[in-house]
């Protein structure tokens, strides 16, 4: 008998267009490091639009994300898609507030200086009791962000 996975779903990117899409997003390499770190965890893509072209399937790749981006046409078939998974990690998307609203576990990857919803020096959301927060300690860090990420993941259960 195998043992359970964690199935996770991933958004790196927002979209293109919003005026500080560039210091939200973050490149899917980052994402793609977070593969093997918890032997258990098979990733989903739940990206869409242009950055989801990121994903570059290899063999290794393959193994460990499965891309569902063309399905996700609109918010209900991704709140189904959300509905069947453990756990949410995303930058700063509607994804974030779609998993949040619907209860499940989601991790959230801010920008130094972030919307306001997300207030400050704090790792929790008084709006969505299943987020966590993980913020760059400086702007444009995400280094840092992700070495917090694959230690809370390497923990998952």
């Amino acid at each position: 008998m195998s043992a359970p996975k964690i199935n996770i779903g991933v958004v790196w990117a927002g979209n293109p267009n919003h005026a500080k899409d560039a210091i939200r997003s973050c490149a899917f390499k980052r994402i793609e490091n977070l593969f093997g770190v918890n032997k258990k965890a098979m990733f989903y893509s739940l990206q869409v639009g242009e950055p989801a072209q990121a994903i570059q399937f290899s063999a290794e790749v393959g193994r460990y994300i499965e891309d569902l981006g063309d399905m996700l046409t609109n918010f209900s078939i991704t709140a189904s898609v959300i509905e069947k998974l453990d756990l949410v990690i995303t930058v700063d998307t509607s994804v974030a507030h779609l998993a949040g609203a619907l209860g499940k576990p989601v991790w959230t990857l801010l920008q130094y200086s972030p919307d306001w919803r997300w207030m400050m020096d704090r790792a929790d959301s008084p709006w969505y009791p299943t987020m966590r927060l993980f913020r760059q300690p400086k702007s444009g860090d995400w280094d840092t962000v992700f070495a917090e990420v694959k230690k809370a993941l390497k923990n998952c259960k």
